[in-house]
């Protein structure tokens, strides 16, 4: 008889096999070793976790034809929104003023100080609320299917918006060359739209 764990062939007044009584039982089979964590060597420059890569962005950049004609319309539409609130500055300082007495020069200066604030305030409003909602654009960018985003293509905060509006006297002070930079920067950008990080594409 063959032992079936060696195949040594057994007499037949053999009842257990010589071989695997002298070997003893066979060992069982080492566990998988596991990996241990590597210890840093004191000394020796340690490996950072760095930051997922930003997604790719890809969007066809507005030209400066295009945003020219958009902002043509915010100013259009924004110059009838001063106009009527320096009509109602003028009413309201005429009322509160007139009734004390006040001279008219008096009551045309407050009335003409009172609706460029008004007028300045609007302006910001306008451009910040709009660009950072969901919108991502002012009523003229939308007309001409346009809206802003960050580098990423996202909605901008309205912190960023803030930025890119206030920015925007830099783009001016330059004798307007910040605005004109749109015309020859890889990513169509004028000088705020740099300095805030954003982009205007087409949506």
């Amino acid at each position: 008889m063959q032992c079936p764990n060696c195949g040594y062939v057994m007499q037949p007044f053999e009842n257990t096999c010589p071989r695997c009584a002298r070997l003893g039982p066979p060992k069982p089979a080492p566990p998988p070793a596991t990996p241990q964590p590597v210890q840093p060597t004191p000394g020796t420059p340690q490996a950072f976790a760095y930051p997922p890569v930003a997604r790719p962005f890809y969007a066809e950049y507005a030209g400066f034809w295009t945003r020219f004609a958009a902002a043509f319309l915010d100013g259009i539409l924004l110059s009838i929104g001063e106009g009527i609130l320096r009509h109602i500055a003028r009413f309201m300082v005429e009322a509160l003023l007139g009734a004390q007495g006040s001279g008219d020069e008096s009551v045309r200066a407050t009335a003409k100080w009172t609706g460029i604030v008004l007028g300045t305030v609007l302006n910001w409003l306008y451009f910040t609320l709009m660009e950072s909602s969901s919108r991502q654009a002012t009523l003229g960018k939308s007309a001409l299917g346009i809206i802003v985003t960050d580098m990423n293509g996202d909605q901008i905060s309205w912190g960023r918006a803030n930025a890119r509006y206030w920015s925007k006297l830099l783009s001016a002070l330059t004798l307007f060359i910040g605005y004109l930079m749109v015309a020859f920067t890889e990513k169509k950008q004028a000088l705020h739209d740099m300095i805030a990080g954003t982009l205007v594409v087409k949506g």
